[in-house]
């Protein structure tokens, strides 16, 4: 079998004071308590396919994307949120180079990795209790297509890196004139709390920073050279053709907000399954969760964005994915969303995580739950006396609540 790396890219970090103590420890998994190996996956990715096994479903092959177009409109990802890296990362790096980048998709609870003529599609499948669920799909014309489970890219996507559970990353890179990775020049894991300064490297980037430096659309050290000596990037652009065939893709774009976007949700969807592995072991362990204290604690500041980097110049994508993804809700009677849009000083307008909605934040442990829906709400209503949520505003905070109370189901009642 292939050895199927990484979907996403990304990169080897300390732990730091941002996540818990202990956060980069491997969890034991495959144990008893998880058995993630053994437990038969569930996900959009193990549903299309029982679909497509009762004859209920046909997924067309494109003989220029081949299942691409019909697995993005089956699983409701938006061609919008395309995303291109040219960096050699993946198990078909020989594949990969910036006249032929990967092209990246997702919504919240799935992620495609596509490369132009490639043998295979790979793709995570967000399980609402294991996490992160790889597969692979042969780029063949068939009439019941195969997507395959490979644990094989655990060696990389359940690590140090991932939180120590099967998980998502998203890395920085220089890279030589042909993708290829210089480990010696830096590396750097990019989440929300990522300088603007330290992303994109490997990857291409469209829309606006306002001029603001990154290392997105560099190709070759001299261009990485040239940014440190002087603190210019490749400045705003929103035309890849001089790079490659822009018409090999779905989209021409590979749209800064997207990338935003992922760089926040992938270490969300590892922060939640960490979670729901460590309340699951402490409930089976203990039968109570009183030693999460502090990976609560670090769980919330990430979802409330309390370290996030503020922006020094306005943000502007170049595609609809911006009004596609907002416009998916919900809003509660004002017209509000947590997944309303900044982009002047931060990303979001109201800072809490969209995934809050998500099937693997409804799949935690019950008390777990409990214990996060009091904890968020003594912070939104400044009943809470930790410091790292002091900076959150008065504003955010009533908008926060009062948009979860309108939109969130099965909140506690005292919310209402």
């Amino acid at each position: 079998m292939l050895r199927f790396c990484t979907l996403i890219i990304l990169t080897v970090v300390a732990a730091t004071a941002d996540d818990f103590q202990g956060s980069t420890h491997i969890t034991p998994f495959d144990e008893d308590t998880i058995a993630y190996s053994k437990t038969e996956a569930d996900g959009p990715i193990p549903r299309l396919q029982k679909r497509i096994e009762k004859g209920e479903l046909k997924l067309p092959f494109d003989p220029e994307h081949g299942f691409l177009t019909a697995l993005l409109r089956e699983l409701k990802v938006d061609t919008n949120s395309q995303m291109l890296v040219f960096s050699k990362t993946s198990f078909q790096r020989d594949r990969i180079s910036p006249t032929r980048p990967r092209a990246l998709y997702f919504n919240e609870d799935v992620y495609i990795g596509y490369i132009h003529g490639a043998p295979l599609m790979e793709i995570t499948s967000v399980d609402p209790k294991l996490g992160a669920v790889f597969y692979t799909v042969e780029q063949q014309r068939a009439s019941v297509p195969k997507f395959t489970r490979t644990d094989q890219c655990l060696e990389c996507h359940a690590s140090t890196k991932s939180l120590g559970v099967p998980g998502h990353l998203v890395r920085s890179f220089a890279c030589d004139d042909k993708g290829t990775v210089d480990l010696t020049r830096g590396t750097s894991l990019v989440t929300h709390r990522t300088p603007l300064l330290e992303r994109w490297g490997g990857w291409y980037v469209t829309g606006s920073a306002s001029g603001e430096p990154h290392r997105g659309n560099l190709v070759g050290y001299e261009a990485y050279d040239l940014l440190e000596k002087t603190g210019k990037g490749s400045g705003d652009i929103s035309d890849l053709s001089e790079f490659f065939e822009a018409e090999e893709y779905p989209a021409a774009s590979s749209d800064i907000v997207a990338l935003m976007v992922l760089e926040h949700q992938s270490h969300m969807h590892n922060y939640i399954t960490r979670l729901n592995y460590e309340a699951r072991m402490a409930l089976q362990q203990f039968g109570h969760l009183n030693y999460l204290k502090s990976k609560v604690d670090a769980f919330l500041r990430y979802m409330l964005f309390t370290d996030e980097i503020t922006l020094a110049k306005p943000v502007k994508g170049n595609t609809q994915f911006s009004k596609n993804f907002s416009a998916r809700g919900p809003k509660d009677k004002q017209g509000r969303s947590l997944r309303d849009f900044d982009l002047q000083t931060r990303l979001f307008k109201h800072p809490c995580s969209y995934l809050i909605y998500s099937e693997p934040f409804d799949a935690l442990p019950s008390q777990l739950k409990d214990v996060l829906y009091k904890r968020l709400w003594d912070i939104l209503n400044s009943n809470d006396s930790n410091a790292d949520f002091k900076n959150i505003s008065a504003e955010s905070r009533t908008a926060i609540r009062e948009i979860l109370a309108q939109t969130k189901p099965n909140l506690p009642s005292y919310w209402k």
